[in-house]
């Protein structure tokens, strides 16, 4: 019989394992409106953002792209759009696609209602009702095969190459076993191993697609006249140990296990289910966690050995160390300690059972500590300059 956890069953036959409502300012003029109504209705989710006017193109789209995927998040029950009523995402065109799944999506933008007070006024009125609509659903079993999750690493030190991430990497390979899909991202994370997981994509042209998002993405550093070794490996790093990118990159790449690649995602796209996917991704925690959320992904398993708060708005986050100071100084913020892999306590396939058994408690309701503390960070990575 298959595993299951329990979440809630979405109109379009997606599940979820939270049941947000979440708020949605289409352009930074609404954060503040938006904050507001987040604070006053009771379990609400809000993601404030820096974008959403004097963009164009590729990276307008972009941001579209992304709130949209993070309102169509299965873990999002229903979305409360706030616009300001003249930036350049349309907020009923975003509405439209988020409708697409099924879930109540309500628009209105402050300069219709009256200004920022009645605006709250209002989208306070309308959360409370879609909250109580959201309160009533119930939970279901729902089979592990049908489970996202995300593997990431931030704060990185020697320690993650040799225990937090490959002990992840055994919990990757369990869900896979089961049906379930993993999502490793952080294109700036595999370079000088790329030719590694390259040798892992299914097809000569996935392994083609791999190569070509790490040479695009060189090319744009280089086209900056900049370096990258400038920021990566960052100064955390090299104080705990990493000493190049490509030290860094061979323990990063671990955190995925051992199945093949079966296709590459550009960031915020719709992930596939089932098996190993890469998503084209920056190392930069919150934007990569966001770019996931966007994507589809569940929850995100992630490694630090020196300590990171980070969280997201709409998808736990599962933080993991294999670093025993790490541990102790950051327990506030750490959900499974595996250092006792590094000191002979218990094998590698215990150290993955450790975090596959948290995976699965977090999926079925527990919260993670970034949940606990409120830790909803959110951000859009960028393409374009503004105008």
């Amino acid at each position: 019989m298959s595993m299951t956890f329990q979440g809630y069953r979405r109109p379009n036959g997606e599940v979820g394992i939270r049941n947000h409502l979440l708020i949605i300012p289409t352009v930074i003029c609404a954060n503040q409106v938006c904050n507001r109504i987040q604070q006053l209705v009771p379990n609400t989710v809000a993601i404030p953002h820096q974008h959403g006017c004097s963009q164009i193109g590729a990276d307008k789209e972009r941001t579209f792209d992304v709130l949209a995927g993070t309102g169509k998040n299965p873990n999002v029950g229903g979305v409360l759009i706030v616009s300001l009523g003249c930036e350049v995402v349309d907020p009923v065109q975003l509405g439209e696609e988020i409708r697409k799944t099924g879930k109540p999506v309500e628009v209105f933008d402050i300069q219709s209602v009256g200004g920022s007070v009645k605006a709250i006024q209002y989208g306070v009125e309308l959360a409370g009702k879609m909250r109580a609509l959201l309160d009533a659903m119930e939970k279901v079993d729902i089979p592990l095969s049908e489970l996202k999750v995300g593997v990431k690493c931030g704060g990185s030190d020697a320690t993650s190459g040799l225990a937090s991430n490959p002990a992840l990497g055994v919990a990757a390979d369990a869900l896979i076993g089961e049906g379930g899909t993993i999502v490793i991202g952080e294109t700036t994370e595999i370079i000088g191993a790329e030719h590694v997981l390259a040798g892992r994509c299914r097809t000569p042209e996935i392994a083609d697609n791999l190569y070509h998002i790490v040479d695009r993405f060189e090319k744009e550093v280089e086209r900056m006249g900049a370096d990258m070794r400038g920021g990566n490996p960052s100064p955390g790093n090299i104080a705990g140990g990493l000493s190049t990118i490509e030290e860094k990159s061979l323990g990063c790449i671990s955190k995925c296990g051992t199945a093949p690649i079966e296709g590459i995602v550009e960031y915020a796209e719709q992930v596939p289910k089932g098996g190993l996917y890469f998503m084209d991704s920056p190392g930069n925690d919150i934007e990569c966690v966001s770019g996931m959320a966007a994507g589809g992904v569940h929850l995100v398993c992630f490694t630090t050995g020196r300590g990171t708060p980070t969280g997201s708005a709409v998808i736990p986050v599962i933080k993991i160390t294999g670093n025993r100071l790490c541990a102790e100084r950051m327990a506030d913020n750490m959900d499974v300690d595996v250092s006792g892999l590094l000191e002979g306590e218990y094998s590698l396939q215990e150290a993955g059972k450790r975090i596959w058994d948290e995976i699965r408690a977090v999926s079925s309701g527990k919260l993670t500590t970034a949940e606990v503390l409120g830790h909803a960070e959110f951000s859009i990575n960028r393409i374009g300059p503004s105008l």
